[in-house]
């Protein structure tokens, strides 16, 4: 059985890790390479990192909201589907640099 603890850790992680391969990959393609378009809206007016950090924050802050209500099936479910969805596609988008 996983802890919920180790649950959130994985989350927090997978937040950071996309925050870094985007940021790489906006750096090598420009703002155009997010696909979500209020971060990019974000990023052109503030710039990647301010917009990268805050949006990973909000992130973070509410996978801690979850764990703290006890929902922690919901935060492993978002946690495998971040994994999926998220960091994956940019591990294929980032390899061919």
């Amino acid at each position: 059985m996983v802890t919920p603890r180790l649950i959130l850790s994985a989350f927090i992680i997978a937040q950071v890790c996309d925050a870094v391969f985007t940021y790489a990959a906006v750096q090598a393609y420009g703002v155009a390479a997010e696909g979500n378009v209020l971060l990019a809206t974000w990023m052109a007016l503030v710039g990647p990192e301010p917009a990268l950090i805050g949006a990973k924050l909000m992130a973070a802050g509410c996978g801690v909201l979850l764990y703290c209500l006890g929902v922690h099936r919901v935060l492993l479910g978002l946690t495998i589907f971040y994994g999926v969805a998220a960091i994956g596609p940019w591990l294929m988008v980032l390899r061919q640099l």
